[in-house]
């Protein structure tokens, strides 16, 4: 076979493969958006959470969540 005939083939494939994926994502947002609007998921209440208490710093205002706290000072050092 030629060689643009084989490149030709590998195209088309990638595009059909390109379009199952975007029909796929496109049944999964609907799914999301259906779940969000019944309740039956959580508005994402975890991102936001861990969002606002980062950037604390050095300043030392807030407590730190309790799966960090135990942590140790110094990683992997002599």
């Amino acid at each position: 076979m030629k060689q643009s005939t084989i490149v030709t083939i590998v195209l088309v494939a990638l595009v059909l493969i390109a379009l199952v994926q975007a029909f796929q994502v496109n049944g999964l947002k609907g799914k999301i958006g259906h779940a969000l609007e019944t309740g039956a998921v959580s508005g994402g209440s975890g991102a936001t959470s861990t969002s606002t208490q980062s950037g604390s710093g050095s300043s030392g205002g807030g407590s730190l969540p309790t799966n960090i706290q135990n942590l140790p000072t110094m990683v992997g050092g002599c």
